[in-house]
Order: C-alpha cells, then structure tokens, then sequence
C-alpha cells in the first residue's frame, strides 16, 4: 500500500496542511520543520501525487520553460537555475528548445499551456505583438526581453558593455568594431546601442559588421571582415563569436591581446578555458534564472498583482584577450 500524505502528517505528529506546505511550498514552512517532513517522508516512501492535487487545486506544479538554442552556452545556467530553484519550491521544469526559429516560440507555448501552471520565456525572438499573444494564454515570465505589462528579468548590458569600451579605450584602442547578433534578438539592441553610446562618449570610432548568428563559425568569418578594417579592438555578441574570431586569428598569425584585441560576452565556461583567456562581459545567467522562477510563483500566488519589471547588472571580467593598442607603424 502506498503512502498517503496523513501517513506522514501522523509520523511527524503534524497536520496534514502543514506537511502539505512543507512539501509543496517549502518556503512558507521554517527551515526545521521542512528539514524534518522531508526526511520522514523520505524514509517512508512517500511519492506525491501531482494527479490527485492537480485536479483538486487546478495546478499542476510544473513551469515551462522555452529558450531559443539549449546548446548556447548562455542559456544552460539559466536552465540549470530554473530546475533548481523550481525544485526547491516543489515544481519541476519542462523545458522546450526553439533552435532559434522564432515561429516557434508561440507554438510551443500553446503546447505546453495546458500541462503547465506557467511560463518563462528567455531571450525571445519574436516580435512585441507575439509575445503578448503568448502571454496571454496564461501567466507568463520574460529573461532578457521587456514585453510592455508582462514580467520581466532583464539584463542591463549597458553598465558592462560601458565597463568593455572604457577599458578598450584605456587601452589606446581609438577604432573598435561591434559583431551584431541575430537580427531579431532584442538583447542585441541593447548591447549595440550601450556600445555606441559609451563609444561616442570616449570619442572612439566604430564600425559595425553582422548580423550573426551566435556561432563559433559566425566569428570565424567576421574575423576577416575585422582584420580587412583598421580596427584594433572588437567586441562581440557573445563569447562564441568571439571564440570564432580568435580561432581564426590564429590560423592567420595574428596574436591576440597585442595586434588585435577582442572582448566578448557572457562570461561562458569556455572563456576562461580558451588561450588565451577571453576577456567578456559577465552576464547574471543563474541570478536571472532563479528570479525568473521566484516571478513566475508570485504570478500564479497573486494573479491580479501588477506586472513588474527585475533589472539585473552585467559587468566586465579582464583577462588576456585585450592588451594595448597596437602602435602605429
């Protein structure tokens, strides 16, 4: 015979409300009581049954997730702090990849709607009257993107993508290039305009090349595009068109840090792993994915609050990637 949830309530000498928040909504219980429902509850078997409370509350403790491209290196810290954070507010995750086709986006969210209590949608491609079609099929949460009255993580790049020209321009760098992003992609918007603003404001020229996708191979053909300019400092989308850009400097002999200098974005695994080191903008991936799930439950706790709108920071992490600006000859 199974393991009821009054099986445990008795074992623990608590109601049975108590050891249904314990276990369902864990943040409203003080640490030591959870610890303990948890352990019984562990010891004897207890599975709950999603069925049964679903069709009791209307919810089924699962969130939806959907990101454009699961093997970016951006979105896995985002994904791994929704799962957790999820777990920890007793909900588990279904995740669904795009693969960066923005048609997409809605389908997916019709497909997952009726199996989920909610939505977190990060990086979105589509356009601003998509998205609020979305959003209206239920409650939904928005990384990295602003929809006009929905809830919203973003990432300011501004502050960091500032920190990146500043330091270029430290550096005696006077003409940089910005490697666009997919053309869609509104944190491209971002990055580019906090680089041409913060470019005009230390006086330094720039010159744009893209739109790319974010692809290792993107940066292997916008590194001749840089190295036919006479720019000396180059910021990124990402890190993998940075990466590009740096594998294929090194095919054709040009040292990184000393003749061309070369700044990404996200602060990926791989930068640090790369040689040499890659200098980025650091992105607070796992800090939005966890604020995103926090967001989404106060959505679904208090469906006529007002939307809100979280700003995170982003900001420049210095390794060897950038060096001075190559005198003139």
């Amino acid at each position: 015979m199974s393991v009821t949830l009054a099986d445990v309530a008795k074992a623990a000498g608590l109601s049975g409300s108590t050891v249904s928040r314990a276990l369902s909504a864990p943040e409203k219980v003080n640490a030591q009581t959870r610890e303990r429902v948890r352990r019984i509850a562990e010891e004897m078997g207890y599975v709950p049954n999603h069925t049964a409370r679903s069709l009791t509350s209307g919810r089924t403790d699962i969130l939806g997730l959907i990101v454009p491209d699961i093997g970016n290196p951006f979105f896995p810290p985002i994904i791994k702090a929704v799962q957790a954070r999820a777990q920890a507010k007793g909900r588990t995750v279904l995740i669904a990849d795009t693969d960066e086709r923005p048609a997409d986006e809605p389908v997916r969210a019709g497909e997952m709607r009726a199996r989920v209590d909610g939505l977190i949608v990060v990086s979105p491609r589509s356009d601003g009257a998509t998205l609020t079609q979305l959003a209206s099929l239920g409650p939904a949460v928005f990384v990295n993107r602003v929809v006009p009255d929905q809830t919203s993580i973003v990432i300011d790049a501004g502050d960091g993508m500032r920190q990146a020209v500043e330091h270029l321009a430290a550096l005696g760098h006077r003409t940089i290039a910005y490697l666009n992003g997919p053309r869609r992609s509104w944190s491209n918007q971002q990055r580019e305009k906090a680089v041409a603003d913060a470019a005009a404001a230390f006086g330094l020229t720039m010159r744009e090349y893209g739109p790319f996708e974010p692809q290792v191979q993107s940066g292997v053909h916008a590194a001749d595009l840089v190295l036919a300019s006479d720019v000396t400092g180059v910021i990124a989308y990402d890190d993998l068109i940075a990466l590009g850009v740096m594998a294929r400097l090194n095919e054709r002999h040009v040292t990184v840090g000393r003749d061309l200098s070369i700044i990404g974005v996200d602060d990926s695994p791989m930068s640090s792993m790369a040689y040499p080191t890659l200098t980025t903008v650091a992105v607070p991936g796992m800090q939005a994915g966890s604020a995103a799930v926090d967001a989404l439950v106060r959505r679904l706790d208090s469906p006529d609050a007002d939307a809100e709108t979280i700003t995170l920071e982003t900001r420049l992490t210095v390794r060897s990637s950038t060096g001075l600006a190559p005198r003139p000859e």
